[in-house]
């Protein structure tokens, strides 16, 4: 079976040098000669009208540098072999999934500082553990601050003082000395001193020494300062409180996708660690910034996570859903990529595929959007791509063979050069093994033409998926009577066969006809 793929590998990379060789070739020899002057025009036998007026067709022109390629005919046989199927070009409703990686994230809006706003040291600690869960108004440490006391003894004796004074019948005094309270109360809010701690201070009358700090918010502990006796200043932060009941997803979109995201948008977000769960979110913001290093930019999604299963720092799985909407498409496996053009094949019936190049927009998971070049309703290869390419391309280096149109039979002359060639086979159709060819050459007025050199020469592609080489059958024709020449040949395989007759006379080419034959007997 290795000797075979060897053997097979060998000839296709051999017929693909020949083609490269004779595109040189053929270059080098064009170039050497005045612009508008062929050395391999074909001469004709005598003057007058053609019996075929139809010009001849050029390869299809694509972009520069790449392999011309011209339609091709096949037989239902040969198009059944190498598993040809055939699809339309039709508007759909479509929808697209952008995947990408992302990594979960603290949401940002969701994190609380907790800070003093006065100097002091830390006497007890309740909430010691980083990751540590804590609620609302649940008591983290106890603090004593000299400022502190201060303040609250400042409070004590103005409320003595206001006590005293209230019944004087001094304009102002007593006034004034519950100014002072006030003042010494609004200083202990400033300071966050909680409403139960200034309520516990007016019942005792004493100062507390030992003021118990509570939680702003609910959450975990993520970062996590206080110690007891530590010496703490209004800069200094002791806990921060993350809220994890939603948390961002930054996902890492490639850039050539970012353009379909939009800011509220779904999301769908899968972890490994979860078979079978999805966590449903949405767009928040696309980040103004591409990650030069992987060219992805970033996109935050907000997710609710109640049960605390998406964990800070976890690698996830994103699919962002994008609406399209109706566009002209066609199946992904249509496309053809060759070189710096994207193609298709268009199938017009009767076996003719003929290679189209197209622009495409933004793909829909299995279909792609068509932008130029098609139209709803066309008939499109969507399989064997890749050999039909080929084939088009081996017909297009062997000599810009123009297949006939549908229904054409090898009885018509498809290339005369002012001189006729008919063309019949023994049997009709040519079937596989030896076959008698015939053809009758006549000049322009009809007259026969004798003393020619007839060759015929069929011609099949290698098809490398089949492991089938490329075949080439050449007969040389004696003539039999004025103007009636006879041969015969054998045929190693049914199918298509391109067929080329050359007729030469006095050292120049006098007519050839070039068609397309569909053999019987099988491969």
């Amino acid at each position: 079976m290795n000797k075979y793929i060897v053997r097979t590998s060998l000839v296709w990379m051999a017929l693909l040098a020949a083609v490269a060789g004779v595109a040189f070739y053929r270059s080098r020899k064009a170039s050497s000669f005045p612009r508008g002057e062929n050395p391999s025009a074909v001469q004709p036998v005598a003057s007058g009208p053609a019996d075929d007026t139809r010009p001849a067709t050029s390869p299809t022109p694509m972009a520069d540098n790449l392999a011309p390629l011209v339609p091709v005919q096949l037989s239902p046989e040969r198009m059944q072999s190498i598993g040809v199927k055939i699809g339309s070009v039709e508007y759909k409703q479509l929808t697209d999934d952008i995947r990408a990686t992302g990594t979960v994230a603290i949401d940002e809006r969701r994190i609380a500082y907790v800070q003093t706003r006065f100097p002091g040291y830390i006497r007890q600690v309740f909430a010691n553990a980083t990751y540590q869960y804590v609620r609302k108004g649940q008591p983290l440490f106890t603090i004593y601050s000299p400022e502190l006391v201060a303040t609250q003894q400042e409070y004590l004796l103005a409320q003595q003082n206001q006590r005293a004074l209230a019944a004087s019948t001094v304009s102002g005094v007593a006034a004034g000395a519950a100014t002072l309270v006030d003042a010494a109360e609004q200083r202990l809010a400033q300071w966050d001193v909680p409403a139960s701690e200034l309520s516990k201070l007016k019942q005792t009358g004493k100062p507390i020494t030992d003021l118990a700090f509570n939680a702003p918010a609910s959450g975990y502990i993520t970062e996590f300062n206080a110690l007891p006796n530590l010496y703490v200043e209004p800069s200094t932060r002791l806990y921060t409180l993350a809220d994890l009941a939603e948390v961002w997803v930054v996902a890492q979109v490639f850039q050539d996708d970012v353009g379909r995201v939009r800011p509220g948008q779904s999301a769908q977000v899968t972890v490994d660690a979860y078979p079978g769960r999805n966590f449903s979110g949405r767009v928040e913001q696309v980040l103004p910034q591409v990650d030069l290093a992987t060219r992805t930019v970033h996109v935050r999604l907000a997710i609710s996570n109640p049960s605390i299963q998406l964990k800070p720092g976890m690698f996830v799985n994103v699919a962002l859903k994008t609406n399209l909407g109706r566009q002209l498409a066609i199946p992904a496996s249509a496309v053809m990529r060759s070189g710096t053009r994207t193609l298709v094949f268009l199938y017009s019936g009767n076996g003719r595929i003929e290679p189209k190049e197209i622009a495409l927009g933004a793909p829909s998971g299995d279909s792609f959007v068509v932008t130029k070049g098609l139209d709803a309703g066309q008939k499109i290869v969507t399989s064997a791509n890749f050999l039909i390419d080929s084939e088009s391309q081996l017909q297009a280096a062997a000599g810009s063979f123009t297949p006939p149109p549908p229904g054409a039979s090898g009885k018509e002359t498809l290339t005369a050069s002012q001189g006729k060639i008919e063309f019949t086979t023994s049997p009709d159709p040519p079937a596989r093994g030896a076959n008698t060819f015939r053809v009758r050459l006549a000049d322009a007025s009809g007259a026969p033409v004798t003393g020619a050199d007839v060759t015929v020469t069929f011609y099949m592609a290698a098809m490398p998926a089949m492991g089938m080489a490329a075949m080439n059958t050449a007969s040389k024709l004696s003539e039999k009577s004025a103007g009636f020449y006879e041969g015969s040949g054998a045929l190693g395989s049914g199918g298509t066969w391109q067929v080329t007759v050359t007729a030469r006379k006095d050292g120049r080419t006098i007519a050839t006809k070039q068609m397309s034959l569909n053999a019987t007997g099988g491969m």
